[in-house]
């Protein structure tokens, strides 16, 4: 397996301004794998895609990808031109990952999808976009979205790029095996990917899919130090099955290498590590990651 380590910003980043560019540069010169962006309206993080693209305009190796974008509420030929687009111009260097958008009444009021509508929206727009990206002439006619000979150009240079999607609970793990190229949950222990590892080629394998086994991964959060009481409250209301949550946020190098490890005797090897206390500046950053680099990427293979 080929194991990679990149590094996620979190739909709490304040990195929206100037700093950004820096952070951006010293994940680059330091030969991180990837930089992911998340998505929330009503938060500081930036947007994915225009950051992706400003991050793209500034490197030459590092891939990124957005840890998760929201698909229903888009124009899915829209965004298969964008992100086709961004594709081409970074040279085949991106990771596209979608969602079906948080729990939120802010955030659901932003995209205008009803909740229970969420799910077959984002089945139909994601088949809309790999049309758009490997057909010459796209014809649909599903639920939501009908097109006829429609013509999206450029295509992208991944023939199509690979979709990643998250998620742990039963419903996004067959969602996972019917749809997707590759999977990356979050807050997740070793024990609960290997099982539902399983799900997600089982399902593959009654939809006639398989999955590549270098395509899955998983978004770590860590600390260095102390887990947060609001963060370890939280994470017992979401996962009341577990004695210890702080299973599910390494706390310190050492524990963040070992959960890296215990991930890949998993048969897992693409991994996202998300500091759930940001940096205090650019600066800070840019130190953080220079230490992380020292750290982590002597995992890389």
């Amino acid at each position: 397996m080929k194991i990679r380590v990149g590094y996620g910003f979190g739909v709490r980043t304040s990195l929206n301004d100037a700093g950004f560019a820096t952070v951006v540069d010293a994940l680059e010169s330091l030969r991180f794998d990837s930089l992911w962006l998340s998505e929330r309206i009503g938060g500081e993080a930036p947007d994915p895609l225009v950051a992706m693209s400003f991050a793209a305009g500034r490197t030459t190796r590092l891939k990124f990808g957005m840890s998760v974008m929201v698909l229903p509420g888009r124009n899915p030929v829209v965004l298969a031109k964008e992100l086709a687009t961004l594709d081409r111009l970074s040279g085949g260097r991106l990771l596209p990952a979608f969602g079906l958008g948080v729990a939120d009444p802010h955030e659901q009021q932003a995209f205008g999808v009803a909740r229970d509508e969420r799910a077959k929206r984002f089945d139909e727009a994601l088949t809309v976009m790999r049309k758009c990206w490997l057909e010459t002439s796209v014809t649909h006619h599903g639920t939501f979205f009908h097109y006829d000979d429609l013509r999206v150009l450029p295509k992208p240079v991944q023939t199509p790029p690979d979709v990643w999607l998250g998620g742990i609970a039963p419903s996004e793990l067959k969602r996972v095996g019917r749809l997707a190229d590759g999977w990356l949950p979050s807050f997740v222990t070793p024990d609960d990917v290997a099982e539902g590892r399983k799900v997600v080629e089982d399902v593959a394998a009654r939809h006639d899919r398989t999955i590549d086994p270098e395509h899955f991964g998983a978004l770590i959060p860590y600390t260095l130090g102390p887990l947060p009481d609001a963060l370890r409250a939280g994470l017992s209301a979401r996962r009341p099955d577990l004695d210890d949550v702080s299973a599910l946020v390494p706390q310190g190098w050492s524990a963040l290498r070992d959960t890296i490890g215990r991930f890949v005797d998993a048969g897992f090897s693409k991994f996202v590590a998300i500091p759930i206390v940001e940096p205090a500046s650019p600066e800070a950053w840019v130190d953080h990651l220079g230490e992380a680099a020292g750290e982590l990427l002597p995992l890389q293979t």
